[in-house]
């Protein structure tokens, strides 16, 4: 669980999101980010036991920074209003598919998959959906699936208009070969972050991607 001291400091955040207030307040950052480690850990350790290829990692492996990258932004807001971490064999930077957990209040959700990968990859992963549709649409019809996920996200910014170069428009898989990314997430209640049942429903969240995660990492592997 996450303690309600850490979304309290989150939404302070937010409405004083400047270098003089944090500052002021290093030590409740301190605090937070920490909560949320120990939190990932439990997950980590937890899900490891299913999914062998996240085992090894550590939560500070995953997490990311709280200051953002404001040279090329128009919004100079100094720090993220969120803690965010990526679990991927290899670590956050990893080029492999894997899980992903955003802690904002109101905005919080577990997930994951492979997001905006580069041209190779992408190109693999397209492959095997065509090449593997009967697989790839037995896990989108799969209970566990279609009740915490629906789909895969699906806005303008993930997706091209037409069907890629060397596919037919009429394709099965249309849908998801014109994707950039293939990532899906559900959302997490602030109530359900300050249970104590959010690290066993996290793990649950994973389970139901896991074999996405699978084939596409089979996929770029190959």
């Amino acid at each position: 669980m996450i303690q309600a001291a850490t979304l309290k400091f989150l939404r302070s955040l937010a409405k004083n999101n400047n270098k003089p207030w944090f500052d002021a307040h290093r030590s409740e950052y301190e605090i937070a980010r920490k909560d949320f480690e120990l939190f990932l850990q439990s997950v980590i350790d937890g899900f490891g036991k299913i999914d062998s290829s996240i085992a090894p990692l550590e939560a500070r492996q995953c997490m990311f920074r709280i200051n953002r990258d404001v040279r090329f932004s128009k919004n100079k807001m100094p720090y993220k209003i969120n803690f965010g971490a990526s679990i991927n064999r290899g670590g956050r930077k990893s080029i492999y598919a894997g899980y992903y957990f955003h802690l904002e209040p109101r905005n919080s959700f577990a997930g994951g998959g492979l997001w905006m990968p580069m041209p190779a990859e992408t190109h693999k992963v397209r492959q095997e959906i065509d090449y593997c549709w009967d697989e790839f649409g037995k896990m989108l019809r799969s209970k566990s699936f279609k009740s915490l996920y629906g789909d895969f996200d699906n806005d303008p910014g993930v997706s091209l208009v037409n069907v890629p170069r060397g596919y037919d428009k009429d394709n099965p898989a249309a849908q998801y070969l014109k994707l950039k990314s293939w990532t899906a997430t559900c959302g997490l209640t602030n109530s359900e972050l300050t249970d104590k049942t959010l690290v066993k429903k996290t793990i649950q969240a994973f389970k139901a991607l896991q074999p996405f995660i699978d084939f596409m990492n089979r996929a770029i592997e190959d």
